[in-house]
C-alpha cells in the first residue's frame, strides 16, 4: 500500500537525456528484412543492449511483430529477454559452465562451439537444444574439423537437440569473393552433418549483410543486427538498404547559456576561440553518455528553439557537458537538443557522426550508455 502512494505521489521527472526507439521504424525493417529472405526466418539480434537502442525496449516491442526467437550475448542478457519477449531466446557465445543450469531451457536454444559445452549440457539437461558453431573461414571461433568433431562426441550428441547448424561472415559488408567462399564451406560442412543423419531446423549463416548478398534457398533463418536497426550493413550505396529507417534518436536539453566577446575561448584547454562575439549553449551529454571526443569542433546538433538550426560543438566534449555555438540564434533553457537524427541524410546522423569519429555505426551506438532514459515512441 505504501508503494501504491509513493507511485501517486511521486513527482513527475522528465529527463534531460533521452533515447527514443521509434517502434514502427524497428517493425518496418524487421518486415522489408523478412521480405527479403521470404523463405527463412529473421532472428533480431539484441546483443549489447539492442546495439544501445535498449534491451528491455526493443524485447517488448518485438511481441508485436512476427519474431520467432531473438539472438542474444549473455545470461545476463538473457534474463532480461526471458522477461520482456515471449518468444524462444538464442545465446550467441558460450557461458561459464554452470551459468547454463539457471536457464529456462523450455525458452532457450544455445550455440555449441566445443566439446567441453556440448558435454556438460548433454549430461546435465536432457532435450536442450543446440545450435553447432562451425568455424567457416572467419577463423575466430566454433567447430574447424565437423568429421572429427562428430566422431568424437557421438555419445554426448545424441543426448541433445540438434536444431541449427550456424556460423559467421567474415566480410559480408564488402567482400563478395570471400562470402562466396564461406558459404561453400559451410554447406560442404552442412553436407557432412547430413551424411551423419542430422537434419537442423535453423541453418543460419548470414548476419545482416548476408541478407542482403546471400541468397541459398538451404539457408533457414538469418541473424539481423544493424539492419534491424535501420542502418545498411554494407559498404557504398546500395538500393537494397535505402529502404532501412534508423529508429532512435537521442535528445537532450539546454541547461545553461554563456555570452563570449571575440577571442574568449572555451571548455578544457581552450580548444575553441571566439572569432566574433556569440553565445554558447550547454548540453549535458558528454563522452561519459557516449558521445566521442572525436567529434569535438567537428559535429553539428539540431536544437529546437523558436527556430530549429544546427549548432557546432565548441571546444572538447567533456565528461558529462557539450558546448554549443549557438550564434545569434534565441534560446532559452529548456530547449532540446537533437544529438542523433532518425534521418539517415542529417548532419547528426549516426552514419556521418560514426564518419567523423572515425568509427563505425556499431560502436556509436553501442557506446549509449545503459541508464539513459528510453521511451519507445
Amino acid at each position: 500500500m505504501i508503494n501504491f502512494f509513493r507511485q501517486i505521489l511521486r513527482p513527475k521527472y522528465e529527463p534531460l537525456n533521452k533515447i527514443e526507439i521509434i517502434k514502427q521504424n524497428l517493425l518496418d525493417n524487421f518486415a522489408y528484412l523478412s521480405a527479403l529472405q521470404s523463405e527463412a526466418e529473421i532472428f533480431p539480434v539484441l546483443k549489447s543492449n539492442a546495439y544501445g537502442h535498449g534491451l528491455k525496449e526493443v524485447a517488448r516491442l518485438l511481441n508485436d511483430s512476427p519474431a520467432k526467437m531473438v539472438a542474444i550475448d549473455s545470461f545476463p542478457e538473457a534474463q532480461i529477454v526471458f522477461r520482456n519477449f515471449k518468444g524462444k531466446v538464442l545465446f550467441l557465445n558460450e557461458m561459464p559452465l554452470k551459468a547454463y543450469d539457471y536457464c529456462r531451457f523450455k525458452r532457450s536454444e544455445f550455440c555449441v562451439y566445443n566439446s567441453a559445452t556440448l558435454k556438460y549440457l548433454a549430461t546435465h539437461h536432457a532435450g536442450v537444444k543446440i545450435h553447432l558453431f562451425y568455424n567457416s573461414g572467419m577463423n575466430r571461433e566454433g567447430i574447424s574439423n565437423l568429421k572429427l568433431f562428430l566422431e568424437n562426441n557421438k555419445k554426448y550428441l545424441s543426448q541433445v537437440q540438434i536444431v541449427g547448424f550456424c556460423s559467421h561472415l567474415m566480410a559480408g559488408d564488402n567482400d563478395l569473393e570471400t562470402t562466396r567462399k564461406q558459404e561453400s564451406n559451410f554447406m560442404t560442412a552442412l553436407d557432412i552433418l547430413h551424411q551423419n543423419k542430422i537434419f537442423p531446423t535453423w541453418v543460419h549463416l548470414g548476419n545482416s549483410a548476408g541478407i542482403f548478398v546471400l541468397h541459398n534457398k538451404r539457408l533457414t533463418a538469418f541473424r539481423a543486427g544493424l539492419a534491424l536497426y535501420g542502418y545498411s550493413p554494407l559498404v557504398g550505396d546500395n538500393e537494397a538498404v535505402s529502404h532501412l529507417k534508423p529508429a532512435l534518436r537521442v535528445l537532450s536539453t539546454v541547461t545553461g547559456c554563456q555570452s563570449l566577446k571575440k577571442g574568449d575561448k572555451v571548455s578544457y584547454n581552450g580548444r575553441y576561440e571566439a572569432e566574433s562575439d556569440t553565445q554558447i549553449a550547454l548540453a549535458p551529454f558528454g563522452y561519459y553518455e557516449g558521445l566521442d571526443r572525436h567529434l569535438s569542433n567537428e559535429a553539428q546538433f539540431l536544437i529546437h528553439g523558436e527556430i530549429d538550426f544546427l549548432a557546432k560543438i565548441a571546444g572538447a566534449v567533456s565528461m558529462n557537458l557539450v558546448c554549443l555555438d549557438v550564434k545569434d540564434y534565441k534560446i532559452k533553457l529548456g530547449d532540446r537538443v537533437e544529438l542523433i537524427s532518425p534521418l539517415n541524410g542529417a548532419l547528426n546522423s549516426v552514419n556521418n557522426l560514426a564518419n567523423i569519429s572515425q568509427t563505425i555505426p556499431y560502436e556509436q551506438l553501442v557506446r549509449l550508455r545503459g541508464n539513459i532514459h528510453r521511451q519507445v515512441v
